[in-house]
């Protein structure tokens, strides 16, 4: 008979550390995500928590508690981390500011945004709903392909046409 821990996975689940890996690896990147400001730091947190894992698996009696192992193992390195990290700090006679970059006028944004609209309702009706689904929508071209049931290369090529198209658009003003 197998207990089933609280996240629904059973302790048959994981007869080795790689297996255990695999099944768990997507959700323990995003904890060990959360604790940090980027992705990269995130995936050095979690090698170095799965590393601790690793040297303890042996002596991990009770493998339906993995996941508040390495999730401990997250916390404390990531604590160990913060605590050690380096502080540079320099005393100086002035605070040096920050160069002042004026805020783009709200009405001028629109102005572009709508003259890309109305360059983008001049492109054929194939090319338009390409560029719509690739960039408004945000659909990858694999997507994008799927959607109008061509193939990506279809997507690919039409699409490189409509942005040559655009950046030809003397409305828009990127010819030369």
């Amino acid at each position: 008979m197998t207990t089933t821990v609280c996240t629904g996975v059973s302790a048959a689940a994981f007869p080795s550390f790689t297996s255990y890996v695999r099944a768990r690896g997507p959700v323990l990147l995003r904890t060990a995500r959360s604790l940090t400001s980027n992705v990269c730091d995130a995936e050095d947190l979690l090698q170095t928590a799965l590393t601790k894992t690793y040297l303890a698996w042996e002596r991990i009696e009770d493998h339906n508690a993995l996941d508040g192992y390495v999730r401990r193992a997250l916390v404390n390195t990531r604590t160990s981390q913060w605590r050690k990290r380096k502080i540079d700090e320099f005393a100086c006679e002035e605070l040096p500011e920050p160069e002042t970059v004026p805020a783009p006028d709200p009405a001028e944004r629109q102005v572009v945004r709508d003259a890309l609209w109305r360059a983008v309702l001049r492109l054929p009706d194939r090319q338009r709903a390409m560029v719509v689904l690739r960039y408004y929508e945000d659909l990858s071209e694999a997507q994008t392909a799927e959607v109008l049931g061509v193939s990506v290369g279809t997507v690919k090529s039409a699409v490189s046409r409509a942005l040559s198209k655009l950046r030809e658009d003397p409305e828009l003003g990127y010819a030369a």
